[in-house]
């Protein structure tokens, strides 16, 4: 099914609307299910009810949580929505659920610099970036040369969540390490670039095609590329992508374990602590709203939440005890 000529034409729709390949790759996953789910109906035939039935067999027979059937109404509203030009409008008898909202975990400055101790090299940097800049994984792995701006100390970040672009902060601290990252990766190109079989690093949009020679130049290669060259899917041509990101949490993982860090830790722990450290130092939240590149504030103000709980907030019972 997956050389299905209808899934195809979805591929190529998504690739053109700019959409990014982990978007297209769990939408068509979860457009394949639904069809399967309806004994292999074309989706035209099917309509609100068939949708209301299929997310109701996520939640009752596959036990799937409220954000995975959530990605599974996204995916299926796409279809119809932008696809097939047939909008769903109500489902029949549906209720989206509500999903609870959860406290981010956050370090405290103390651990993520026991965390970061555990570190060295390129994941080390990668982990500062994380917390330095507030970055998602995707964001981190997906920055080029040129994102760097050293001398307003700055990254650029180019289609984040939302297709938006926004500058976030880049600590000083960090200007000697991501030098020596340029140099780094200026070697792996020139290495790159002697291989006849190399055709220069992956360009978004059609500046491939209006500049055809940076993709060999340094400003566009990722700044932390794969170990290896592989053949680009797409274009069936030798390229070096950027790291894999799935690895990235691994490493973050191992790391705030050596440190003993009893906390679930995870990539996003990085960018949790890297808000809520700035709004208690001070810094205003639409501020730190920017930085982190949310479209409501009201996804920032759960870092205040995070503020006011325990010592930041009331003040526990126990401690008047002592004084009577």
């Amino acid at each position: 099914m997956s050389s299905s000529p209808f899934l195809t034409s979805i591929n190529e729709f998504m690739q053109v609307s700019r959409y990014s390949q982990r978007t297209i790759h769990t939408y068509i996953y979860w457009i394949k299910d639904y069809i399967r789910f309806n004994k292999m109906a074309h989706p035209t035939k099917l309509g609100g009810q068939h949708v209301t039935q299929y997310l109701t067999y996520l939640a009752c027979q596959r036990h799937v949580s409220v954000s995975t059937q959530a990605l599974a109404l996204n995916a299926v509203a796409f279809l119809y929505n932008k696809f097939l030009q047939k909008p769903l409008n109500d489902l029949p008898e549906f209720r989206k659920p509500q999903r609870q909202q959860k406290l981010p975990v956050v370090l405290t400055q103390n651990e993520v610099k026991l965390m970061l101790k555990q570190l060295e090299g390129a994941s080390y940097l990668m982990a500062a970036l994380l917390y330095g800049s507030g970055l998602r994984r995707i964001e981190l792995v997906r920055l080029r040369v040129k994102d760097i701006d050293f001398d307003h100390l700055a990254l650029h970040i180019w289609n984040g969540k939302g297709a938006k672009h926004r500058t976030v902060t880049l600590a000083s601290e960090l200007i000697p390490l991501l030098s020596a990252q340029v140099s780094t990766v200026a070697k792996v190109l020139g290495h790159d670039c002697a291989t006849d079989k190399y055709v220069g690093v992956w360009m978004p949009d059609a500046l491939a095609k209006k500049h055809p020679n940076q993709a060999m130049q340094l400003g566009w290669q990722y700044l932390f590329p794969a170990s290896r060259m592989a053949i680009d899917p797409q274009s069936n041509l030798w390229r070096r992508h950027h790291v894999d990101a799935s690895g990235l949490n691994k490493t973050v993982k191992i790391a705030s374990q050596k440190a003993g860090i009893r906390k679930h830790v995870t990539c996003h722990t990085l960018r949790h602590s890297f808000a809520t450290h700035l709004l208690q130092q001070g810094a205003d939240i639409r501020t730190v709203q920017e930085q982190l590149g949310h479209a409501d504030v009201k996804t920032t103000e759960i870092y205040t939440h995070v503020i006011k709980r325990g010592g930041h907030g009331v003040q526990s019972p126990l401690a008047y005890l002592a004084t009577i």
